[in-house]
């Protein structure tokens, strides 16, 4: 291990475990797993938005009621990201991972007794958003493990645990029907199952840095860096558009295309499966072209299907073609975004910086439930939402082409050097 180090980078570096080559049998052991961990965590983060449906049937919620539970778990999760990202720079996924999917268990089992209150669940949802701060874990852990040239790619792969959505999604309203318990008991089982593998398979890279100075100072740093906050917009659109689409498309379908809770949760589930599929191709496009150009083209097409959506077309085929095609856009954003983030953020600095980044793109998935439930109630219409989500896009698109080109440019010596040394800090 090289032990402590400066969290300074200045000038051309070349990051521990990067040299060129195929990545050690140990980087995708630790891939694996943590692609595993994220999904279950992931389930288990979403574990309220598939069962918002039944919940209301015994509330009788309203609609910004509905969209404020489903809501708070993105809330704490993305929040959360910005210290455990933080705490993995430090102390390493190896202990963190096991010790966060070993915590989550506690919220899952208090569904049981809480799903008979607004009140209870609110609370039980506020701490069920720790199963979604396991991205800011394990985007650090790949990073270390895998060179640059493979790196969009290995990050695309574990993006697709955000396919925990997908899961929860498709299984849990089916378990919850069999049997009001059984998904939270499966889950927490699965959850302890896992924490016990992780514990024992789960390895830091061995002279991986390890930053000396405190949480708070390594948060500051990543926030003076202007790169920081580009990277958050792009990913609260792409990475937001997804959180939000996975907790309120049941919603949505229940609503506007009056399907049962069960056909509203496997479209949805079918959704996120599309997202998760195109992730990883996202972060290969991006390790062959330019993360920003990819990140370009699919928020542009995100943006044209959102008008498209905004019309209101029929469920079949028009709005199937249109939202399936919109997850490919965001699926796309979201791997290329998180390229982006390899590329130019230093390897000290990186569980910070993706907790910030990840906590923005978190927080976009909070504010359009909230957003889509107050202008259906005002509206009883859901066109203004996604004329928003239009716009939103489309900006996205003209900045990430504009602007974000620039990033990883190389320099004559045949090194990169990282937007972030543009940028006083």
């Amino acid at each position: 291990m090289t032990g402590p180090i400066s969290d300074h980078t200045s000038g051309p570096r070349t990051d521990p475990g990067t040299a060129p080559g195929r990545p050690p049998a140990a980087a995708w052991r630790n891939l694996v797993v943590a692609t595993l961990g994220f999904a279950l965590t992931f389930w288990a983060w979403n574990l309220v938005a598939p069962l918002a449906g039944d919940f209301d049937a015994r509330l009788h919620m309203s609609s910004s009621a509905q969209s404020l539970l489903v809501a708070v778990p993105v809330l704490v999760g993305s929040l959360g990201r910005v210290p455990v990202g933080a705490f993995t720079d430090r102390y390493g996924a190896r202990l963190m991972f096991p010790l966060v999917s070993a915590l989550t268990i506690v919220p899952v089992l208090l569904l049981i007794p809480a799903k008979g209150s607004y009140g209870a669940l609110i609370v039980v949802g506020f701490f069920l958003g720790l199963g979604g701060t396991t991205f800011a874990i394990g985007v650090p852990l790949v990073n270390a493990w895998f060179p640059p040239a493979h790196r969009g790619a290995a990050l695309g792969v574990f993006g697709m645990g955000m396919g925990g959505v997908a899961l929860s999604g498709y299984f849990t309203p089916r378990m919850y029907k069999h049997s009001e318990n059984l998904p939270f008991l499966v889950l927490a089982a699965a959850l302890a199952v896992y924490a016990v593998l992780a514990a024992l398979l789960l390895r830091d890279r061995p002279d991986r840095p390890i930053p000396s100075t405190a949480p708070t100072h390594r948060l500051a740093q990543a926030g003076r860096l202007r790169v920081t906050w580009e990277l958050s917009a792009l990913y609260a659109i792409g990475f937001g558009g997804i959180v939000a689409f996975g907790v309120y498309l049941p919603t949505y379908l229940k609503t506007w295309y009056e399907l049962s809770p069960t056909e509203a949760g496997t479209k949805a589930a079918g959704f996120a499966l599309v997202t998760v599929i195109f992730r990883p191709i996202g972060g290969w496009l991006a390790d062959r072209i330019h993360p920003a150009v990819v990140t370009s083209w699919a928020l542009g097409e995100v943006a044209l299907l959102a008008v498209v959506q905004a019309f209101d077309p029929s469920l079949s085929p028009g709005a199937t073609i249109s939202l399936l095609l919109m997850a490919a856009g965001l699926g796309t954003a979201s791997g290329s975004v998180f390229a982006l983030v390899a590329r130019v953020t230093p390897q000290p600095q990186v569980g910070s910086v993706t907790g910030i980044v990840g906590a923005m793109g978190g927080l976009g998935g909070f504010v359009p439930p909230l957003v889509m439930g107050a202008v259906y109630s005002a509206k009883n219409s859901y066109s203004i939402g996604f004329m928003l989500l239009s716009d939103l896009a489309l900006a996205g698109c003209v900045y990430a082409y504009g602007r974000m080109r620039d990033a990883g440019r190389t320099v004559d010596t045949g090194k990169r050097r990282d937007v972030s040394e543009k940028v006083p800090g």
